[in-house]
């Protein structure tokens, strides 16, 4: 195996944890505890698309969010290698001010194109906010030249600068969250679920777009989402996420194809699929996602795990290698990993 060189990476986070606290009564007494984010470690390389996929309620935009400082973290830190050959920074030691300035660097798009953007304000303002912030391009000329070269960049007309958010479609409105992200010429870009308000043909024409920017721009991307069908597609590699946790980590073809965790299998199992062929087998998890308040001992899938035995009940397994000597990295957090074989996409018909 080859080990990612310090040199391609972007972002280095190690044991994430995002945990709200339960409160009763007048006092707010502490009661209990959500683990929405519970140690959560990934790398990612300088110019790449990493994908976060689990259920509603696994914790991916969280991390997410947590990452950008857009909420505190409870523990864990967070490396941001801004420029290749630069030294590694803390992004959550960074100041008040240090974070603004980082903040240019560090980008997001957003979900929902009908809320994201402030139906107040028309374009031209909605893309000279983050200028002005951070104080750059300082005559309103220098502003419209650098609005109408995003805009254009991402497939719309410079003279719809004047016009305000309701009068665009959805995939439209995209196109300005995108370019608002992008305004400020980051190198990481956060896209939450940035396709999944839209419609298919839709969703199709943004994904290109995203990645023609990425090669444009030199961004690097951690694309969340929950369709599988999209980051099957779009992302290189590839995280899965349950109850605040990653169960597998590793290249987007060698999950889907030959996926070492029961859990992701479970996910992969519920794809449609496109091409016409015989019924495929499709068993349902038993049981029900587990309390990230009150979650169960050992491996926290094993209640609905139709392959744990009794250790998966007792000891929390840990993510680990499981790759072949020469193949690439491939993360699981299992006690039976390399003894499964499960079924990837396209296997199991009957």
């Amino acid at each position: 195996m080859k080990p990612i060189s310090s040199g391609d990476i972007i972002l280095d986070v190690r044991d994430l944890c995002k945990h709200f606290p339960i409160t009763k009564g007048l006092t707010r007494r502490r009661i209990g505890t959500v683990r929405a984010v519970d140690g959560v470690s990934f790398q990612m390389r300088r110019g790449e698309i990493f994908g976060l996929v689990g259920e509603s309620g696994c914790g991916k935009t969280t991390t997410a969010r947590t990452i950008l400082r857009a909420m505190e973290a409870t523990s864990g830190k967070v490396l941001f290698t801004p420029t290749p050959g630069a030294s590694p920074i803390d992004l959550f030691a960074l100041g008040r001010q240090e974070l603004k300035a980082m903040r240019r660097q560090l980008r997001m798009i957003f979900q929902d194109p009908y809320s994201s953007l402030n139906p107040r304000m028309n374009v031209r303002e909605i893309l000279s906010e983050p200028l002005l912030i951070h104080g750059l391009c300082s005559s309103r000329k220098e502003r419209d030249e650098r609005i109408a070269r995003i805009l254009r960049d991402v497939g719309l007309d410079p003279s719809c600068m004047r016009r305000y958010a309701h009068a665009f479609s959805g995939g439209q409105r995209q196109r300005i969250g995108i370019a608002r992200a992008l305004i400020l010429q980051p190198s990481f870009v956060v896209a939450d679920e940035a396709v999944s308000a839209l419609d298919v043909s839709v969703q199709a024409q943004i994904l290109n777009l995203l990645r023609d920017l990425r090669d444009r721009y030199a961004l690097t991307y951690l694309f969340i989402a929950h369709n599988l069908a999209v980051v099957e597609h779009f992302c290189e590699r590839l995280g899965v996420m349950y109850v605040g946790k990653l169960v597998e980590m590793g290249r987007t073809h060698d999950l889907f194809h030959r996926p070492r965790h029961p859990y992701t299998e479970a996910l992969l199992a519920a794809v449609p699929r496109s091409e016409p062929g015989p019924p495929r087998r499709r068993e349902l998890l038993p049981g029900e996602v587990a309390d990230p308040a009150r979650p169960p001992p050992g491996c926290m899938f094993h209640p609905r795990c139709k392959m744990a035995v009794e250790r998966c009940a007792t000891e929390a397994p840990p993510l680990v290698d499981v790759a072949d000597e020469g193949e690439a990295p491939h993360w699981v957090a299992c006690h039976r990993a390399t003894e499964l074989c499960l079924r990837g996409v396209g296997e199991g018909a009957g």
